[in-house]
């Protein structure tokens, strides 16, 4: 064949004829492994031909396979692979893991018992400019080896080390996010209904140093002084009956622990309750529902006072350190909500804000 005399040329349509021509005469006896070792395709050339399953592997699924402690060390681990596998920037990353893995977590409570909560966790470790990544389900393992302990700040330290040991980072944050229950009183009728409050507990390591952080969602109703003053003066003026606006409202309150004495999530709740007392009702009978219009009577709050009064409670507390507050009036009055920010101390001043922090607030009923 003149074919293998032109290689290097530039083939035409009679070359590419007799190449072909060769080919099917050799892959007609040739062995079907040795086909799919030079192209599995070239089995389609042959009448009716398919391409070979080489090499030949198993579709059934193995039940009774055990890995061994070889066969696992012979496995692929692309993430803590060598660093010129890292994509993109050789950079360090702050917080690199998994969000919202969800597992039933016993917790201590002020009044001495346990309560088994849903919880979602959150834990990141950081990652240092020249590793390629971390794997994941670590994380996963290190705390589910605490899973069935009664979890409390001391718990939860534990697990950060176990953790930040089996991933070989200096800075590391677990959060676990839940709704917390709590039997409240109506203000008269004497009936009593669960209270629910979206809580996070927080244990973060940077530099060497850890904070531990509590988290509470308090929804409230804010009446609003200006419209309360202006519904007075139409009665008063104009015998004109008139309403003041007040709304659904929000304050996230996220406090450092400090000291030797714990702060117990319903001591947290205390206090919010404390600054702004207008919490919003469970069971309600036709006599609550006046006492809660008497109690926002009372107690008119712009968003600005709202933030300031949970502050005042938070400075007089000696269990608490830094503090932010991000209140939310979700306006009866206007199409757009009314917010506030007030932070103490340096853990959470910032600069700059997630832009979805605020609507973050909007609690559905």
């Amino acid at each position: 064949m003149n074919f293998i005399k032109k290689i290097g040329e530039n083939p035409d349509a009679k070359d590419a004829q007799e190449a072909l021509a060769v080919l099917r005469a050799w892959a007609e006896t040739a062995d079907p492994v040795e086909v799919a070792r030079l192209d599995p395709a070239i089995a389609r050339l042959l009448p009716d031909g398919k391409v070979s399953n080489y090499p030949d592997l198993s579709r059934v699924y193995p039940e009774d396979f055990t890995p061994d402690a070889t066969y696992r060390a012979s496995m692929p681990d692309l993430q803590n692979g060598p660093s010129s596998l890292i994509v993109g920037a050789k950079a360090q990353i702050q917080h690199v893991g998994i969000s919202n893995f969800r597992l039933p977590i016993r917790f201590h409570t002020r009044d001495g018992g346990d309560l088994t909560l849903e919880t979602s966790v959150t834990g990141t470790v950081s990652l240092g400019a020249e590793k390629k990544g971390i794997n994941m389900s670590r994380i996963m393992r290190s705390f589910y080896a605490h899973a069935e302990s009664t979890f409390s700040f001391d718990v939860m330290e534990s697990a950060l080390d176990d953790y930040k040991a089996h991933l070989g980072s200096f800075d590391a944050r677990i959060q676990m996010r839940f709704s917390f229950p709590m039997k409240v009183a109506s203000l008269r009728s004497g009936l009593a209904g669960w209270q629910y409050y979206d809580i996070a507990l927080e244990l973060v390591e940077m530099h060497g140093v850890r904070k531990r952080v509590i988290h509470l969602d308090y929804v409230y109703s804010s009446t609003c002084p200006c419209s309360l003053e202006l519904s007075e003066h139409a009665r008063q003026r104009r015998g004109q009956l008139a309403t003041p606006h007040s709304q659904r409202s929000v304050a996230r309150l996220s406090a450092v622990e400090e000291g030797a004495k714990c702060l117990w999530y319903e001591d947290l709740i205390d206090m919010a309750r404390a600054a702004v007392p207008t919490e919003t009702q469970v069971m309600v009978k036709r006599e609550d529902e006046q006492a809660f219009a008497e109690l926002n009577a009372a107690n008119p709050i712009f968003v600005e006072d709202a933030a300031r009064s949970f502050a005042e409670r938070l400075l007089a507390d000696p269990r608490v350190g830094d503090f932010r507050i991000v209140a939310s009036h979700q306006e009866s009055l206007h199409s757009h909500d009314a917010v506030s920010v007030l932070t103490e101390g340096a853990t959470f001043a910032s600069e700059s804000l997630d832009p979805r922090l605020f609507s973050s607030l909007h609690k559905p009923g």
